[in-house]
């Protein structure tokens, strides 16, 4: 029996000892703390909301917008180089002479003042990544528009696995190869439906977009579903679905919904788009709709 068979199966008595429900007034308040959490996140110090710059790099030694010295790609190390002592320090607070090294099995990032460097890979390509909690997009942060969480948009679903190397366009346009793991099928209002997914070690990632993008919503949204039982049955709460970093900065390079997770409904649940302090502040335009 799946969670939403058990929870009909129920007294009609929500919350009640033989209704494992949560009550309305619950379900609405997990929700609110799930979102409470993910704009705290998004706008700490050097959340998402913090990204000021990708900047990719190769061999040639180059300065970096915001940053001392100069920065240059060396095998699958970022390498720092003609900076003052003490312009940057390690992750704990051991500054640095005259030498730096981001390494995929180094330390993870540096200081630079208050900005936060990180390295970032995409298929042997490297780039810094500065993370600025006095830049615009932090600044003008003001918090998550959402749709009221109802329960109606918590549907069934069954995990139908299928492994297959997709081509997968990225929010810059680049063209990553990946494989997807199979897809999730489903029914809203009577109507068969189909979301190819991913397998990950704690949930079944999605990347989707409904026909409210672009008007109601951001360009495409991202969901995390429970991982399938034994018969692969699991369940979508469309309560959670949620922006990906590409809404809050224009410097990630999210994954864009393959065709067939274009839904050709509206989902008018989960996160909707960024609310910033101006109207055009931090925005940017993306496949599918403008953020």
């Amino acid at each position: 029996m799946t969670a939403r068979a058990a929870e009909a199966a129920g007294a009609a008595d929500p919350g009640s000892a033989e209704d494992p429900r949560p009550s309305r007034a619950a379900f609405a308040g997990e929700w609110r703390e799930w979102q409470r959490r993910r704009l705290a996140a998004a706008a700490a110090p050097h959340g998402t909301a913090a990204l000021a710059l990708t900047r990719w790099l190769d061999g040639e030694p180059r300065a970096v917008p915001g940053l001392p010295g100069l920065w240059r790609a060396q095998g699958g190390d970022l390498v720092g180089s003609d900076f003052e002592p003490g312009d940057y320090a390690l992750p704990d607070g051991t500054p640095l002479e005259s030498h730096a090294v981001l390494a995929a099995d180094g330390h993870p990032e540096l200081a630079a003042g208050s900005r936060v460097v990180r390295r970032f890979e995409r298929d042997g390509s490297l780039a810094i990544r500065v993370f600025d909690p006095e830049g615009e997009g932090r600044r003008e942060l003001r918090g998550i528009d959402a749709f009221d969480p109802d329960e109606s948009w918590r549907v069934d679903a069954r995990f139908e696995p299928g492994a297959e190397q997709r081509q997968i366009e990225l929010a810059d346009g680049y063209l990553k190869t990946a494989e997807t793991s199979g897809s999730l099928a489903f029914s809203l209002n009577g109507q068969p439906l189909r979301l190819t997914a991913t397998l990950r070690p704690d949930a079944v990632s999605v990347v989707f977009g409904d026909t409210t993008n672009g008007d109601e919503t951001y360009g495409f949204r991202f969901l995390a579903v429970p991982l399938p039982d034994a018969d692969g049955r699991t369940e979508i709460d469309f309560n959670r679905a949620f922006l990906p970093p590409c809404a809050f900065s224009d410097q990630f390079v999210c994954p864009l919904p393959t065709p067939e997770n274009r839904l050709p409904v509206a989902i008018r649940a989960g996160e909707r788009r960024v609310r910033r302090a101006s109207p055009g502040g931090a925005r940017t335009r993306v496949a599918g709709g403008e953020a």
